[in-house]
């Protein structure tokens, strides 16, 4: 019998190579190369029919439906709730709550009158009702314990279903494509089947997608092109918050978050972000500076911690949680060179609490005051926050929506905000502006 010819794709980027490699050519992620069987084309060689353009001022619009899911946090991050028709992806680490979030979305979909279908490849019906018993829903939903992408289209269009909900992409299958259940090319596959059936038949359709801590295979990166929203469960499974972040959206602002709290009872809203993110914050402690970060169109206030400890290694240890250790790395480096702030023989811990991720650059100012705090062991004054990005010359720049996030400061009690030059501020908060790092650390840390 002949070797059936194989191929090897790629799971982060979808890119076929003809043999193994160790990295992928496109986007240069080692190990990532997945093999799959290759079937010989099966397609007709007639020619297909003959479709007339059509002039863009034929093309008749409908006004943009929204469904309100019920659950704001969630609606804030799609612009306002589900579009009729459209594909969302939520991706996400095993065990951080996206068949939560989800089962508590439909819920509130059912008690609305919407026909939902929960397809529960992963699980069985008993086991989604045990869940669903735990977090108090009692809305109708349907679900079909079904893997094969025909009966699930068969069960949508039967049941004329409004919301459908496959938990997870990853057990799909359709029977046109080769490869197990997982693979990149079954996933491809199901999703685009799945795709066709929302836009044909106005199926709004919420797909949950695997990102695996060892390398992300048939994780949502290779669907991102293929469906019209791609929401990201970010968190730490060991911390209680939840971030729902929208990373693109055909229907609506990208970066857009959503908070949430993990409870006994399922997710709940965090409607005051800032609140409950300080509320833990210790009093007059060295290395603790709060931020006023920009998630989205929202202003958040964060607590940036740093320690500052004597090191017994040739090589002093640098770890960051939540901020990018490559700009801890810049900033330690600024500080030392033009703030005169020695960090050549200690150990350096940064963390932001609650186990969020900043990635922006305002983080710079705030995480150098943390850092400058630790390491002359004299705490910031409790109601002092910040945000600036730090240049390489040491002076500190100013950053967008500067107005919104000295009015949050200011919403929170915080009286002081210290930024870079800026044209103006509002918010009836104080704001001290600094032109250079070693300015800013001298007028706090002295």
């Amino acid at each position: 019998m002949p070797r059936p010819r194989t191929a090897w794709r790629c799971a982060q980027c979808g890119h076929v190579e003809p043999r193994w490699a160790g990295r992928c050519s496109a986007c240069g992620e080692y190990g990532s190369l997945v093999e799959e069987a290759v079937e010989k084309s099966t397609a007709s060689s007639r020619v297909p029919a003959t479709v007339r353009p059509v002039h863009l001022s034929e093309v008749e619009t409908a006004a943009e439906g929204r469904l309100p899911t019920g659950v704001g946090e969630f609606d804030r991050v799609l612009g306002g709730g589900l579009v009729k028709g459209s594909v969302v992806l939520l991706g996400g680490e095993p065990g951080i709550g996206k068949s939560t979030l989800l089962l508590q979305v439909v819920d509130a979909l059912a008690l609305s009158g919407v026909r939902v279908l929960y397809v529960c490849g992963e699980e069985s019906p008993a086991q989604v009702r045990m869940r669903a018993d735990r977090l108090g829903c009692t809305g109708e939903i349907d679900l079909l314990p079904a893997t094969a992408v025909e009966s699930v289209e068969r069960a949508t269009l039967d049941a004329r279903t409004d919301v459908l909900v496959i938990d997870s992409i990853q057990t799909m299958t359709d029977e046109g494509a080769p490869g197990s259940a997982g693979s990149v090319g079954q996933v491809r596959a199901a999703t685009a089947r799945l795709t066709r059936v929302a836009k044909d038949h106005g199926v709004t359709t919420l797909l949950v997608g695997h990102v695996t801590k060892e390398g992300a295979i048939a994780g949502p990166r290779v669907l991102e092109h293929m469906v019209d929203t791609v929401l990201y469960f970010e968190g730490d499974a060991e911390h209680a918050f939840r971030i729902v972040r929208a990373v693109k959206n055909r229907f609506g602002p990208v970066s857009e978050v959503g908070v949430f709290e993990m409870g006994e009872h399922g997710l709940e809203q965090v409607a005051n972000p800032s609140a409950a993110l300080l509320e833990h914050r210790p009093a007059s402690v060295a290395g603790s500076a709060v931020m006023s970060a920009m998630e989205g169109s929202r202003p958040v206030l964060v607590e940036i911690q740093a320690l500052v400890s004597p090191s017994y290694l040739q090589m002093p240890r640098r770890l960051a949680t939540g901020v990018d250790p490559q700009r801890l790395l810049q900033v330690l480096a600024v500080l030392e060179r033009r703030a005169k702030v020695a960090f050549g023989q200690y150990d350096v811990y940064v963390s932001v609490a609650g186990g969020m991720r900043i990635a922006e650059p305002a983080v710079d100012l705030p995480l150098a005051l943390a850092l400058a705090s630790a390491r002359k062991d004299i705490a910031l004054p409790a109601s002092l926050a910040s945000f600036g990005e730090i240049g390489l010359a040491g002076e500190v720049r100013p950053v967008p929506h500067a107005e919104a996030r000295a009015a949050e400061a200011g919403r929170l009690g915080l009286t002081r905000v210290l930024t870079g030059p800026s044209r103006r501020h509002d918010g009836g908060t104080t704001v001290i502006e600094v032109a250079t790092l070693a300015e800013a650390v001298a007028s706090v840390c002295t």
